[in-house]
């Protein structure tokens, strides 16, 4: 399951490894597309939790995460609308969508104090792994000022996410 968990770091790092590789960084509709498929991966992730977990604070969690992330995912659409810029798929964003599917399946299949605690465990992993990805490629890469702000205010709330994530499970054990 541990190798699964990391499933969103090693997407994640998939571009930063090419694009240091390749002397590139990703372009600012590559970094829209990157991040606001992030955020839908959690809103998915965050609805399924809302109908499988057990746990009341897990549930909460999963709530704050479906409004926290559609919020986000609304200002970067108005963003890219406002600055006419198409986010571009790209490598990073497909094999996320693709990871994540992969992993809702496999939480799909869990119950109870099981399922709340295979959740928690890759909220913490996605958010450190998404942090990272903010902190290290996304927002130093993106050239559009509006567009690095808005990575920036991600990146607060996400940090606090990750630190709500790993309260809640301490409470799991």
């Amino acid at each position: 399951m541990f190798v699964r968990l990391s499933a969103a770091i090693a997407a994640l790092s998939l571009l930063g490894g090419a694009a240091l590789a390749q002397g590139a960084k990703p372009t600012d509709p590559q970094i829209a597309h990157i991040a606001y498929t992030a955020g839908v991966i959690d809103v998915a992730a965050g609805k399924q939790a809302i109908t499988k977990a057990s746990n009341k604070d897990v549930k909460a969690f999963a709530e704050g995460m479906v409004r926290d992330h559609e919020a986000v995912n609304k200002q970067a659409l108005d963003l890219v609308k406002k600055l006419k810029v198409t986010p571009e798929d790209n490598d990073t964003s497909k094999t996320l969508s693709k990871q994540a599917a992969d992993k809702l399946a496999e939480l799909g299949k869990l119950k109870g104090a099981d399922y709340d605690k295979a959740y928690i465990a890759n909220e913490i992993a996605y958010h450190k792994a998404v942090n990272g990805a903010l902190e290290t490629l996304l927002i130093p890469s993106a050239s559009n000022a509006e567009l690095k702000s808005l990575l920036q205010t991600g990146l607060k709330l996400f940090q606090g996410h990750q630190q709500h994530a790993e309260h809640v499970a301490a409470g799991l054990k």
